[in-house]
């Protein structure tokens, strides 16, 4: 399970913006992840409780905004819709190859600090 290292990774660099600020701990940390990152967003969100637990982050939240791959023409700039998991060989409008965008995010987007007067703090 790739996603405990992930999640461990995702948690030292949320923990440096801590650092930065006395008497605080993480409330919120968003990450973007892509269809086509290889990571499975209930596992990582697992991960990071295992990964906090025990810690003085323990409770924060781990948000995730998923990315989908988006398909794309390249000769007439359609781009169909299809179902998650599925792919289209040719445009459905002129029959051309598609291309695919998007999907390979894995972000760190936003970290939520909480200090000890329960204020948030945001970077």
């Amino acid at each position: 399970m790739h996603e405990l290292g992930l999640a461990v990774e995702i948690h030292r660099r949320a923990r440096s913006h801590v650092e930065a600020h006395a008497r605080a701990r993480l409330a919120r940390v968003v990450v973007a992840v892509g269809e086509l990152s290889a990571v499975e967003p209930d596992l990582l969100r697992f991960a990071w409780q295992a990964v906090t637990a025990g810690s003085p982050d323990e409770g924060a939240l781990l948000e995730i905004q998923w990315c989908p791959a988006r398909q794309r023409c390249p000769a007439c700039g359609g781009t169909p819709e299809r179902a998650a998991g599925t792919w289209l060989a040719s445009c459905p409008r002129c029959g051309e190859a598609l291309r695919v965008e998007g999907g390979t995010e894995l972000d760190l987007l936003r970290v939520v600090l909480t200090v000890t007067d329960h204020a948030e703090i945001a970077s």
